[in-house]
């Protein structure tokens, strides 16, 4: 049963975030410069406006603990206290190049990544805020950024400019890069004609808990999913189609049954839960290939052509049963309709249940239980 929690807001809610501590707080930010302090229960513990009243693009909470969140406004990042909202602790003024779209920290909390409308990824040390590393690679809008865990030096960066980047701090180049553009082309041979798709602009990207899969939300309504092997080489991509229309959101859950949970959300409005424990990326052992083997050329003898023509018509029966099974099995486990733009997703355990909560472009927090089947 679905839940609202509203008066937090007066505008748009654009982000989300949630605590690691024992009280579990939350916090969202909303246009205008809105940031408010949740409890557990819906319950409103502090807000605040920032001076300039520039909008919240970003909130989120210190790993270390919930005594620090940072949020972006503008090119300001700002530290605040959550439980004392009287005004920012610390301002990193001009973390920026431009607006900030997006923050991450890295598990010690010691590297914040800010990525911005510039394409700029700059990764500042905290406390402090002062720039360690500059990464210039993407060619347009940087719109998330995410630390692996278990890797406090790789970071991933995705843009408008439908790449996807892993970096390692050392250096100021990516170890590698994908361009998702490419990946659909590739997967274009399996569109009906006449069917157009949106290009690949990649909104917001997730790393599982386990720091071996990035999932990859993107206009193009999927989310391109890598897995990341030894020595942080690219293994494997894929995608699901997730979306009828642009996927602006996707996030890994940690405390379900596995790693591999992942809760998405589009401008179609939807909500889904999916188990990718099976999904050839993340698990490529003893699963069955979706394209079919290619058959070697050449001239088959006239004698054998009867036999290979039933031949042939039985497989292609066995291979629409068997896409026809996987597409059943590789559905959401759970599909929300939630009726407006998803403009932001944060899984949560609230009272020991797991939950989402929903951002939208309404004023209102929208809580759904993610109860597993």
């Amino acid at each position: 049963m679905a839940k609202q929690w509203s008066e937090g807001h007066s505008a748009s809610i654009l982000c989300v975030s949630a605590s690691s501590g024992p009280e579990g707080l939350l916090a969202s930010g909303a246009e205008g410069g809105e940031v408010t302090i949740w409890g557990q229960d819906g319950g409103i513990i502090g807000r605040l406006t920032l001076p300039g009243e520039e909008d919240i693009t970003s909130v989120m909470f210190s790993p270390a603990g919930p005594t620090q969140l940072f949020v972006s406004h503008g090119d300001t990042v700002s530290v605040l206290d959550p439980k004392n909202l009287k005004g920012p602790v610390e301002d990193f003024q001009g973390a920026g190049e431009e607006e900030i779209n997006a923050l991450a920290l890295n598990e010690t909390s010691s590297a914040l990544a800010v990525a911005d409308d510039s394409g700029t990824v700059r990764v500042l040390e905290v406390p402090g805020g002062k720039v360690c590393r500059t990464l210039r690679r993407h060619t347009n809008i940087c719109s998330s950024v995410a630390f692996r865990p278990h890797r406090p030096n790789n970071l991933v960066s995705v843009g408008l400019d439908m790449q996807v980047m892993l970096w390692g701090l050392q250096k100021t180049r990516p170890l590698w890069t994908i361009n998702l553009q490419d990946v659909a082309e590739e997967d274009s041979h399996q569109q009906r004609p006449g069917q157009l798709f949106n290009p690949p602009l990649a909104h917001c990207v997730s790393v599982s808990s386990c720091g071996n899969m990035l999932g990859c939300a993107a206009e193009d309504g999927r989310v391109h999913l890598m897995r990341i092997g030894s020595g942080s080489k690219l293994e494997q991509h894929g995608a699901i189609k997730a979306h009828s229309q642009g996927a602006s959101q996707a996030h890994f859950v940690s405390f379900l049954s596995h790693p591999y949970w992942l809760v998405t959300g589009g401008n179609d409005s939807h909500v889904a839960l999916w188990d990718l424990s099976k999904h050839p990326v993340v698990s490529p052992e003893g699963t069955t290939p979706t394209t079919a083997p290619q058959r070697r050329k050449g001239k088959v003898k006239r004698k054998d052509q009867t036999l290979d023509k039933s031949k042939l018509k039985e497989e292609a029966k066995v291979e629409d049963e068997a896409s026809a099974k996987e597409e059943e099995e590789s559905g959401p486990k759970l599909s929300i309709s939630h009726g407006d733009k998803v403009n932001w997703l944060c899984p949560v355990v609230l009272k020991g249940e797991p939950n989402v909560i929903v951002a939208d472009q309404s004023a209102n927090l929208t809580v759904y239980p993610l109860s597993q089947p």
